[in-house]
């Protein structure tokens, strides 16, 4: 699982998306988005799509993978 952080331009706030897609396939979509002037959309890992206009994207933070862990083991 990739946490993915966008920031909005002229906009406080930011999205904060958790997405199964690999860290390489959301900057290629990204940067596709980005280059070729389009909407960028992801989908999280629940299935809910977000859309975010090419040119009010301010900054995307894209975490490493993490494995979601169960219970109270400790490391």
């Amino acid at each position: 699982m990739i946490e993915v952080r966008i920031g909005i331009s002229d906009s406080p706030t930011e999205l904060h998306i958790e997405s199964d897609l690999s860290q390489a396939e959301i900057i290629t979509a990204v940067k596709a988005a980005l280059d070729k002037g389009e909407t960028l959309s992801l989908t999280d890992v629940k299935g809910r799509q977000t859309l975010v206009p090419h040119g009010r994207i301010s900054f995307v933070d894209v975490g490493a993978g993490t494995d979601r862990r169960v219970g109270f083991a400790s490391n």
